[in-house]
């Protein structure tokens, strides 16, 4: 009997220091996204080169803190079977994300790391300026440098069959290269012949309407009234600008959206909004007791990004919404849209054009820029593709899946922020994102029969609901796959989403 005592005092030695270090570690990671937001956002530029090093020192606390022997020690302690079974599943699932992380990491030298992390701060910068002035010699320095640690990264991590597959792991867990060519080929071919399609029998839209000026004030207006009437709490949240939008989570109660607004593409903004927000609330709504925890975090990036396009398309870009909102939005822009109908607007804002600019895609055409990012990072992290040659391999695959080239790198190769804080990898959770949402989208439309008629009488608060009770509330507790097959009842199924396609485009060019 004393025995046993003994044992579960120790079990319970071991969580409560675990909670500690997580609690601890959770602490630093919040105020490093504050760091980073007020990088991109506020701070000014002469002040930033020294902010970058802060960042990356620490990080690199937040590192160590991550590989200690304590972790270590308690990660060996807490996964043994007898003691794993005792421990509650929020906790199982913070040891399980820990101690991936932990057997991936510890082998990288703590210098290497902190050097890695000061470059990616600089790199953001430097990215910045060379997208301004169209000057990617000046970005190439240290793009080649992040290409050089993420090749050594991946053989640190280690890999079965592809080294990006070590990276593709950092964002979600579990994907590979053989799992991700299936998918992506049979999503391209079909992708491909809708548009060829479209091409050849669509009936044009009204895309003129977007070719006029839409004043920046009333567009920021507009966009702080849409955030709380579609599930953003504004009191837990906030809205500002940057070059490229994102959403950045300081804590639960504390979630920053950003955009960017021109006033010559209202779409930007009103899009990037309600795509931001889909991250957003999927972070205000995870269970409470998850907070300052790993687990206050969504499954995996694919998820996360599910949420943001399900939002921003499945949800914003549909007839019923347009149903609610082109009132109020004519309210705002009654020059411009006084005299184009709703239906008009509908299939406007859905037009498929191919364009140079992969925030700006149309839903179709999306995916096509995902798979020449995917297929650049292999090429790179494999050793086929050097970054010296980037901007004319980008021209040519531009051409070759869009058939549109760019004329400057500024809409080439230098338009996305992802590579210059290390993201490689990141690009195929965008549509990983767009298979997850038009699958549970299916489900959704079972569960709540009238879902399209929710949207189209302004409930958001239903679905939004029915989000937070199936996928927001968990956090980072279920990995992705087990998330995916608990919400649908089946793994991931690129079907899902070829059909939703076919059917939306079949009605918006009248096929």
């Amino acid at each position: 009997m004393e025995q046993k005592v003994d044992h579960q005092t120790l079990l319970r030695n071991a969580v409560e220091q675990f909670n500690e270090l997580d609690e601890k570690i959770t602490h630093f990671s919040s105020i490093i996204g504050l760091a980073d937001w007020d990088q991109k956002v506020m701070a000014p530029k002469k002040g930033r080169n020294v902010f970058a090093k802060a960042i990356g020192t620490l990080r690199t606390e937040i590192f160590k803190l991550s590989i200690s022997q304590e972790m270590g020690q308690l990660l060996e302690l807490l996964s043994l079977k007898e003691n794993h079974s005792l421990l509650d599943e929020p906790t199982r699932a913070r040891v399980r994300e820990y101690k991936s992380y932990y057997h991936k990491s510890k082998a990288i030298p703590t210098n290497l790391f902190k050097e890695y992390s000061i470059l990616t701060a600089q790199a953001n910068d430097a990215w910045e300026e060379a997208r301004e002035n169209n000057d990617f010699a000046s970005y190439l320095p240290f793009l080649e440098k992040i290409i050089a640690y993420k090749r050594q990264f991946a053989e640190i991590f280690g890999y079965d069959e592809h080294p990006y597959d070590a990276l593709l792991d950092e964002f979600e867990p579990g994907l590979t290269v053989s799992m991700l060519d299936p998918l992506f080929a049979k999503l391209r071919e079909s992708s491909v012949n809708l548009l060829n399609r479209i091409r050849k029998n669509g009936k044009s839209t009204k895309v003129e309407v977007f070719e006029q000026s839409f004043p920046i004030e009333q567009q920021k207006a507009f966009n702080r009234f849409i955030l709380p009437q579609i599930g953003f709490d504004m009191l837990a949240g906030r809205l500002d600008e940057t070059v490229h939008p994102f959403a950045q989570t300081i804590n639960i109660g504390d979630v920053r959206l950003t955009t960017r607004y021109l006033e010559n593409n209202v779409r930007s903004a009103l899009f990037g909004t309600i795509h931001e927000a889909g991250h957003g609330i999927y972070e205000q709504h995870v269970n409470a007791n998850y907070e300052e925890t790993i687990l206050q975090s969504g499954a995996s990036f694919g998820i996360h990004e599910s949420q943001s396009r399900f939002l921003e398309n499945m949800i914003g870009r549909s007839k019923e919404f347009w149903h609610f909102f082109y009132p109020k939005l004519q309210e705002y822009f009654p020059d411009q849209l006084t005299n184009v109908s709703v239906e008009e607007f509908y299939r406007a804002v859905n037009t498929v054009q191919p364009s140079m600019i992969r925030v700006e895609a149309d839903e179709l055409t999306y995916n096509l820029h995902i798979m020449l990012r995917y297929e650049i990072e292999k090429g790179l992290i494999g050793g086929e593709i050097e970054a010296r040659d980037l901007p004319a391999i980008w021209n040519q695959k531009m051409k070759d899946y869009l058939g549109v080239t760019p004329s400057t790198d500024t809409e080439g190769v230098l338009q996305d922020v992802h590579w210059s804080f290390g993201g490689i990898g990141y690009f195929p959770s965008y549509s990983l994102g767009n298979l997850y949402a038009a699958q549970i989208l299916r489900t959704i439309q079972k569960e709540i029969p009238n879902f399209y008629k929710k949207i189209e009488t302004g409930r958001f608060d239903v679905i939004q609901s029915w989000l937070k009770e199936n996928i927001h509330q968990f956090g980072k507790l279920y990995t992705p796959n087990e998330l995916i097959n608990k919400v649908t009842g089946e793994e991931l199924n690129a079907e899902y989403l070829i059909d939703y396609l076919e059917k939306k485009y079949s009605d918006v060019y009248e096929l």
